[in-house]
């Protein structure tokens, strides 16, 4: 029997977070600037959504003066896929498929934003352990 790997290890550590009132084009610099296709979106400190680069293209259409009006909470999923750290990897993507989700909040048990868990991490996970024998 194989030991499960726990989520935590494959987790993208301390992400770059934006608030729900950032602006559009502001979300989609950050993901440009620092190579990300997802965002935890907090407020007060708390993770309250999860915007994509998807979401964030929709809106790029807009005139000037129409993304002006958007933020963050306008184009976020609500109530992302959260997860404690400790969770074993094969349920996190089990889950992940479940919820047909591009990204989940790592947690602790204190419920900080630990990191997020993407499909690009879960892909680096699952050739880390083929390759490994596990």
């Amino acid at each position: 029997m194989s030991m499960r790997v726990a989520v935590e290890q494959f987790t993208t550590p301390d992400p770059i977070t934006a608030t729900v009132t950032t602006m559009v084009d502001d979300l989609w610099r950050l993901m440009e600037q620092h190579g990300v296709r997802h965002l935890p979106i907090t407020c007060d400190g708390e993770v309250v959504g999860v915007v994509s680069d998807r979401d964030v293209r929709v809106v790029l259409g807009l005139s000037a003066a129409e993304k002006m009006q958007v933020q963050a909470a306008d184009v976020m999923s609500p109530e992302p896929v959260v997860v404690k750290t400790g969770t074993p990897l094969d349920d996190v993507a089990d889950l992940m498929a479940q919820k047909k989700v591009g990204s989940v909040i790592v947690i602790d048990d204190e419920g900080n934003l630990v990191g997020i868990f993407t499909a690009t991490d879960a892909l680096n996970a699952l050739v880390a352990l083929v390759r490994k024998g596990e």
